[in-house]
């Protein structure tokens, strides 16, 4: 069996800057955001299919790194972002001031403390992971990029490692970071997570 290469990288900084998106906000990425993304990548593209979330944060950057280097690209609207209710459109600072005991315990307990009208996170875990694992199946042997968001990054993550919904939050997935998982005959291994520039080829 043909190992399996799969690139995690998160979209760079949308406009209006760090806030809650989750699916319901569908902001392009910002100059600074873009920059982040084509430092991120250089030149390089090791890759033989891109596959994407639908919003526009990852998909623009998705579909011009495959024009660039004549990749193939598909979106997949199971690897959009998860869903934060009340709290979309919101800075974490705003959170924090107008609802503090409810920031707090949804660091706590991310599972059981959701935000009114949030997406349930074993529901987006599940959706993530059943994306994942059709992409592992389809993709044998190959080497492809998913563009997505730092929850399904974390998710997929957590996923091939076996870690609990309620870990995701202890994954830091910066803008732009990059991960890779390596899948064979023995499983998953996480090779690198969230560099900031993809590692020359050897």
């Amino acid at each position: 069996m043909s190992a399996t290469l799969i690139d995690l990288i998160r979209h760079g900084e949308p406009e209006g800057g760090r806030r809650y998106r989750g699916h319901g906000i569908d902001d392009p990425l910002s100059e600074r955001g873009w920059q982040q993304m084509w430092q991120a990548v250089g030149e390089q593209a090791p890759w033989q299919h891109i596959i994407s979330s639908p919003l526009q944060r990852c998909h623009a950057f998705a579909e011009a790194l495959a024009c660039k280097h004549r990749l193939s690209v598909q979106t997949d609207p199971r690897l959009r972002e998860v869903g934060f209710g009340h709290w979309e459109g919101k800075t974490p600072d705003e959170i924090r001031q107008q609802h503090a005991e409810e920031y707090h315990a949804f660091y706590r307990d991310p599972v059981g403390c959701r935000p009114a009208g949030a997406e349930p996170l074993e529901d987006f875990v599940q959706r993530v992971s059943q994306a994942f694992d059709e992409i592992l199946a389809r993709h044998c042997g190959r080497h492809v990029l998913i563009v997505a968001h730092a929850g399904v990054n974390r998710a997929i993550i957590s996923h091939c490692l076996g870690a609990p919904a309620a870990s995701l939050y202890r994954i830091q997935v910066s803008n732009a970071g990059l991960s890779r998982l390596r899948h064979d005959e023995h499983g998953t291994q996480l090779l690198f997570h969230n560099l900031s520039r993809l590692p020359q080829i050897p």
